[in-house]
């Protein structure tokens, strides 16, 4: 059964960090492509990085590219995002997912993943 756990969400100061962990079981992270998302109260779930499972190459939207680092522990079964310089637009519950095929490449979208992971809550405010 694929299950996926995040971690580490909390209240940050802007311009702050976080380290998100999202940990899997149930399968083997590095045959699958994994992809962090988020959702803000009224606002669609949108994606923001995600890792790919055939060569380790990564993917960022604009909005965090700079500021956040997605990498994955082979050995934990466990990825993570750091966010530095967090803004308070980055305020959101934040998500990890899963799917047996690898669109990391083109970009990551909610719609391609169909594990999910129940959500870690990220406020950044003063």
């Amino acid at each position: 059964q694929v299950q996926l756990v995040e971690s580490g969400g909390g209240l940050v100061q802007p311009g702050g960090s976080l380290r998100l962990s999202c940990a899997a079981s149930g399968f083997t992270l590095d045959y699958y492509a994994i992809g962090w998302f988020r959702q803000a109260p009224g606002k669609e779930r949108e994606g923001v990085s995600c890792i790919s499972n055939s060569d380790g190459s990564t993917y960022y939207v604009d909005s965090v590219k700079g500021r956040f680092t997605m990498s994955r522990d082979n050995a934990k079964n466990t990825v993570y995002l750091q966010m530095n310089s967090l803004k308070p637009e980055d305020t959101a519950v934040y998500y990890c997912a899963t799917d047996e095929v690898d669109n990391c490449g083109v970009g990551v979208s909610p719609t391609w993943y169909d594990y999910w992971g129940q959500g870690t809550q990220v406020t950044v405010s003063s």
